[in-house]
């Protein structure tokens, strides 16, 4: 069976702070249909803040965060997860964040990832309102 190795915590930490920038007004991603990509911003503290975040996580959290990046993306589904987490493994570097943060959607890959496992966030954002 298939098991994520980051809590669940973790990664709704991402998605939301992933998608304060999808409401980004003027931004040009949102208003034209894009969605949700993590623009850098020289003066953005919550990028700094994912980054450092995803940066602070050990090895195998993060290899998992792409590989349920990439099943919520649609490249693998729930029966290769194995296989994922593995390319995930052989292709980190210390470029993770970085990676991560300029895939577009971050926030609707990881939240599609998290549906697959049957993982939600909601609990976790009704505490946050």
């Amino acid at each position: 069976m298939a098991e994520l190795g980051i809590s669940k915590e973790s990664v709704c930490f991402i998605i939301f702070k992933a998608r304060e920038f999808e409401e980004i007004p003027g931004s040009g991603l949102v208003d034209e249909g894009f969605g949700g990509a993590v623009v850098r911003d020289d003066n953005d503290a919550t990028y700094d803040e994912i980054k450092q975040f995803i940066e602070s996580i050990d090895l195998d959290e993060q290899c998992d965060v792409v590989a349920l990046a990439w099943v919520g993306r649609g490249d693998f589904d729930l029966s290769e997860w194995a296989e994922a987490r593995e390319l995930a493994r052989e292709r980190h570097n210390e470029r993770t964040a970085e990676y991560l943060l300029g895939m577009p959607l971050l926030a609707d890959y990881l939240q599609a990832g998290l549906d697959v496992f049957g993982i939600s966030c909601e609990d976790i954002e009704e505490e946050r309102l």
